[in-house]
């Protein structure tokens, strides 16, 4: 596979993640355009491990690495990016549906940010 590949993959759904999140209005689908954004780092965090390692092949690790140098080190970084998006589902899925308990709505663009733009909602 070239290894141009899974950058431009990468780029276009980070773009696709940077879109959802500007355009959106519900916060159940910005959520998952700023998933997209975290699966795209985690691609290139891996494909960049992967075409770096393999462009270094001649050259001495004493040279650009310590002795005892992590193999797979773009993989466990991804892992810790997956560790914070669930992290960041839990957290924001729960914020998500305490406002839809109170507001009856999760339409970001009538989210009160400060209590005197607290308009009292008939229930």
């Amino acid at each position: 596979m070239h290894a141009v590949i899974p950058y431009v993959v990468a780029a276009l759904l980070f773009g696709l993640g940077v879109y959802g999140v500007l355009r959106r209005r519900n916060a159940i689908l910005v959520l998952m355009a700023v998933e997209l954004m975290l699966n795209a780092v985690n691609l290139i965090l891996v494909a960049a491990d992967s075409t770096i390692k393999s462009s270094l092949v001649g050259v001495p690790s004493e040279s650009w690495a310590h002795a005892t140098a992590e193999p797979r080190a773009g993989a466990i970084f991804a892992l810790f990016v997956i560790v914070l998006a669930a992290a960041e589902v839990g957290v924001g899925l729960a914020i998500v549906l305490q406002y839809y308990r109170l507001r009856r709505a999760v339409v970001l663009d009538e989210v009160a940010l400060h209590e005197h733009d607290h308009e009292q909602v008939p229930r």
